[in-house]
């Protein structure tokens, strides 16, 4: 069963109604619809048909939609809870609808997939959430599609969660796939979460994480050192993160002027540990060659100014380029932020920079906590695609650092090929190239003991996060130091 594949195929468009839905609406049947379940439907709609991602898309839908804080709590609980948990809804309405998914016209699966999640995994009154579908449906699609939502809706509401549950691993071909169903995750992701658990010793812990993966993550802030102080509650880690007191971040963000910003406590760690790896020296030049959009960059922007260095960003994608330049309108001083494909930046400046940040293009498999919707969108063809841009931006980035330069490459993945595949690629024939102890920078920033797993790293010093473990997202770190290169005798040139 290949729910991921499912997930993946392009939709019709949004919005797009049916001849019989348009034909409802000349005649007046239109029904109404409760506004936070319309919300969350509209966002599904959205990442469905457009690739939109739901962290970026909700809040705004919220308030053009001007919900108040319970609506907004309920629409953002049912956008997210669907989307984690949709290849496991899939198989749900396959099994009750009696047809695969991919044969439901594209609006009306995003409405079941939102009733399947409130009638199995929430609060709602069954009848409330089966109604409201109903007209929700009628509404888009007509009253045939209507009654057939229906019809799938009160067949799930027969039996239990359990039940269901027990009836879709049953058709599993394998262990694996009855954990996907069971956790929501497609087996290739489960697969490679594995390996990157066992390679530090810790593979029974794979279930820990895909739970990790499935639960609402918290809402951290950074204070931007010198600018900033951080609040209370203090996270354990990072000395510049700190929990959200409660509510929605945006006002303390905004009162701060942008010194206080939402950043992922991992996020933060590794930025950090970039510039705590040798000490500053005055007139040190820095570069975020991957710059978008910009969280890192503004916390090394403040760093740097703290010490006399000076910072450069470069990002290709101009939109992307343009949250760079919004999230160093905190830090004073004039940042140059280049838009450049990386590679040829880097390899037009050689031996310039005392520390680049290589924060590369990824998966994304190390924050499905905050993108429920990457694990049904991504696939493995996608990692073969990717690493090579990693190893040509690693690369490009070590042949622009100056004699004791330090690079970090950063992924927001735990996967193996990305992450100690693409350092070891890069390191092969390079002497002149060591590793440092990431592991070790990241102890020396961390406010508290961490718990960094080291087996089976054996001569590698880089170092995973990960949401279970460490309440962050799985970031990756390697950091990379540049030394005279040793020629053929063993001596240095």
């Amino acid at each position: 069963m290949r729910n991921e594949d499912r997930t993946r195929r392009a939709p019709r468009a949004q919005g797009r109604k049916t001849h019989e839905g348009r034909r409802a609406e000349q005649r007046g049947q239109t029904r109404t619809v409760q506004p936070a379940r319309r919300v969350a439907f509209d966002v599904l709609r959205a990442v469905s048909e457009t690739d939109a991602y739901a962290n970026l898309v909700l809040p705004p839908a919220i308030a053009e939609a001007r919900l108040n804080a319970q609506d907004a709590a309920l629409a953002t609980e049912l956008t997210y809870g669907t989307l984690r948990r949709l290849g496991t809804y899939d198989a749900i309405i396959a099994a009750a609808a009696d047809r695969t998914t991919d044969s439901i016209d594209p609006a009306v699966l995003d409405a079941l997939r939102l009733a399947v999640h409130q009638l199995l995994a929430t609060r709602v009154a069954p009848h409330a959430a089966v109604n409201e579908s109903v007209n929700l449906v009628a509404t888009v699609s007509g009253r045939g599609a209507a009654s057939f939502t229906n019809a799938v809706l009160r067949r799930i509401t027969r039996d239990s969660e359990q039940t269901w549950q027990a009836r879709i691993e049953d058709q599993a071909r394998s262990d694996d796939e009855r954990l996907a169903l069971r956790s929501a995750h497609p087996v290739w992701v489960i697969r490679a979460l594995r390996r990157a658990l066992i390679a530090e010793g810790r593979g029974e812990e794979l279930e820990s994480l895909l739970e990790a993966d499935n639960a609402s993550p918290e809402v951290t802030l950074v204070a931007l050192p010198g600018l900033a102080d951080p609040g209370e509650p203090r996270l354990p880690y990072a000395p510049t993160a700190f929990a959200s007191p409660g509510g929605d971040p945006r006002g303390p963000v905004e009162a701060s002027g942008g010194t206080i910003r939402v950043q992922d406590e991992g996020s933060q760690l590794v930025a950090l540990a970039l510039t705590a790896a040798s000490p500053i020296g005055a007139g040190e030049r820095w570069l975020d060659l991957c710059a978008g959009p910009g969280g890192k960059t503004a916390l090394l922007a403040a760093i740097a100014r703290q010490h006399g260095a000076t910072l450069e960003a470069n990002e290709i994608v101009p939109v992307r380029a343009r949250l760079v330049r919004k999230a160093l309108r905190a830090v004073p001083g004039e940042i140059v932020v280049h838009e450049q494909d990386g590679r040829e930046l880097a390899a037009s400046r050689p031996g310039e920079f005392d520390r680049i940040l290589v924060d590369a293009p990824c998966t994304g498999l190390g924050a499905l906590r905050r993108r429920p919707e990457a694990r049904w969108r991504k696939s493995p063809a996608d990692v073969a695609e990717l690493v090579p841009l990693q190893t040509d931006l690693l690369s490009a980035a070590l042949d622009a650092l100056a004699p004791g330069g330090i690079v970090a490459y950063v992924t927001c993945s735990p996967h193996l090929a990305e992450t100690t595949g693409v350092v070891q690629e890069v390191l092969r024939g390079r002497s002149d190239i060591v590793e440092l102890d990431a592991r070790a920078t990241i102890a020396d920033v961390s406010r508290s003991p961490i718990d960094l797993a080291d087996e089976g790293r054996a001569g590698t010093g880089s170092a995973q996060l990960w949401p279970h473990r460490h309440g962050t997202d799985a970031m990756f770190l390697a950091l990379l130091k540049r030394v005279e290169p040793v020629n053929a005798s063993g001596k240095e040139d």
